[in-house]
């Protein structure tokens, strides 16, 4: 790529249809110590609930395991719904995770509950369901890390154990303007949701950027987004790859969420004319295309939006072509030197894995 900017992944484990969220895990297990091998900066795991087609209901127990069969990579939830838990819960996983490896994790939390409303209720069991309660849920958060709750938290006199003393890279996300007003008021690096807020980009980096006060962990503003990827061998396969996403995306915006369908059968799919102007704007905001195509996509946007760093998030029903697109885009703007360097230390641990997927043109 022209531009120098940092490459990272936000996971959400896909189910896909034929296999089981045993397989999407493992899936994802097998793809962090890919995105390890061939350079990517960190490995975002998102929290959904009450989603068939979406494993990753647990980032902190999920993020345990990546942790373990990783060495390098920075891990992190991309995010946790702070509505959802207890604040000292989170600062006793996090915190755990923090400590068994140090320098590694990164929190990021979102205002929002993430889920619909029932399924909010069932996580909260008593709880409100008001997110303008977060400052306070917040600095709840921040004080069991740091020692230092104040009197008017009723919890000030609780240790969080670990938690205390190992704080690990906080995190705002957002799709609005509060994430990225709160994210610059508070000195945090931002994230903002350019996969399904794009109308918003721009706006809610300008606000950020004039709120930001340095903080004791960060001097200078610092975002990131996170970005729809598919990338193929060709244009076309892409765009034929692209096609289960975008068809699963449809679903759960009509309410019938479920495992990710295969690229035929989006294909095959009879969109009528609402459905297709719901498709075209998803895929307009995306970025699908043979690397040519990819790199001069995230250029343009990284130049227009002045971020250090893309998130990739990839929704493909086969997790070969998965991984290969992660790939593509990892091999953008390198020498056929580095690329021959990264396939070497690959093609040894995929050998036993590839034979076993077929193309799903011909399923």
């Amino acid at each position: 790529m022209t531009l120098d900017v940092a490459l990272s992944v936000l996971d959400l484990s896909p189910v896909s249809s034929g296999s089981t969220v045993g397989d999407a895990l493992r899936s994802s297990i097998e793809l962090v110590q890919f995105c390890e091998r061939v350079g990517y900066h960190r490995y975002w795991v998102a929290e959904h609930h009450n989603m068939p087609g979406i494993a990753s209901s647990s980032p902190a127990v999920l993020l345990a395991h990546l942790a373990s069969v990783t060495e390098r990579i920075r891990l992190g939830s991309g995010g946790v719904m702070l509505p959802n838990h207890s604040p000292l819960v989170i600062a006793e996983q996090f915190g755990m995770l923090e400590a068994i490896h140090p320098g590694r994790i990164d929190l990021g939390i979102g205002r929002a509950p993430g889920t619909d409303p029932n399924t909010a209720r069932a996580l909260r069991r008593g709880g409100t369901l008001d997110v303008d309660d977060f400052p306070e849920r917040f600095d709840e958060l921040v004080g069991y890390f740091t020692g230092a709750s104040t009197r008017a938290n009723p919890f000030h006199r609780i240790t969080a154990v670990p938690g205390n003393g190992h704080m690990p890279q906080i995190w705002m996300l957002g799709s609005s303007d509060y994430g990225a007003r709160t994210a610059g008021m508070l000195g945090l690096p931002f994230s903002f949701a350019h996969h399904f807020a794009a109308h918003n980009t721009e706006a809610a980096l300008a606000i950020y950027h004039q709120n930001f006060t340095p903080s004791a962990g960060l001097s200078e503003p610092y975002a990131s987004i996170g970005v729809n990827v598919v990338a193929a061998d060709t244009d076309e396969e892409a765009r034929y790859l692209a096609g289960s996403g975008l068809l699963s995306f449809l679903r759960l915006r009509q309410g019938r969420p479920g495992p990710m369908p295969t690229p035929q059968e989006a294909a095959d799919y009879d969109y009528n004319a609402a459905e297709r102007q719901m498709i075209d704007s998803r895929l307009a905001d995306s970025i699908v295309g043979s690397p040519e195509t990819v790199e001069a996509r995230i250029d343009d946007l990284v130049s227009r939006t002045g971020v250090g760093e893309i998130m990739i998030t990839t929704m493909t029903h086969d997790p070969i072509a998965r991984r290969h697109s992660y790939e593509l885009v990892a091999n953008l703007g390198r020498t056929d030197t580095d690329i021959d360097s990264n396939a070497d230390t690959d093609n040894n641990a995929a050998t036993d894995t590839t034979d076993t997927h077929t193309d799903e043109r011909a399923a």
